[in-house]
């Protein structure tokens, strides 16, 4: 789906929850459903690898559901560096921003890496259910099992 025909839909959605939100009187949920940076995030942590240099995600399969607000923290403790890589989930999402360092970045995210000993939170919102792949794309990491799975329901 192409980024502006997934944007109207984003915003039909909103504009949609809003209006049946007023219509039922549920006015504290209209406000959350127009404004989806507002909500209260919730905090997911995953490690790419481990001090030990073990190939795999901690933990390998994660679940979010659609329409909430998560900080997902990355951190990689390893001496080498990994990708957190999972397009057709990212495809699926709102990205609201990545902090890295001194760095924040805004716009549609596809894949992270994490240098050696490194943190980012990926700050976004899940707008489509399914199952979705998670590999390091880093040359044999994958094959040697740091693969996982993105769930979301809802």
């Amino acid at each position: 789906m192409n980024i502006l025909l997934r944007r109207a839909l984003v915003v039909f959605t909103v504009v949609l929850t809003f209006v049946l939100s007023v219509i039922c009187g549920d006015t504290d949920a209209a406000i959350a459903a127009t404004n989806l940076a507002k909500q209260p995030a919730v905090d997911v942590y995953v490690a790419l690898g481990n001090e030990a240099d073990a190939l795999k995600f901690f933990p390998a399969n994660l679940q979010f559901e659609s329409g909430r607000r998560y900080n997902l923290h990355l951190s990689n403790p390893s001496s080498q560096k990994h990708y957190f890589t999972a397009k057709d989930f990212a495809d699926g999402i709102w990205s609201q921003k990545v902090d890295a360092g001194n760095v924040e970045i805004k716009g549609a995210i596809h894949e992270l890496e994490l240098r050696a000993n490194t943190e980012a939170d990926w700050v976004f919102v899940p707008l489509r259910s399914g199952t979705y792949s998670l590999r390091c794309t880093v040359p044999g990491h994958a094959e040697a099992g740091m693969v996982g799975t993105i769930e979301v329901v809802g």
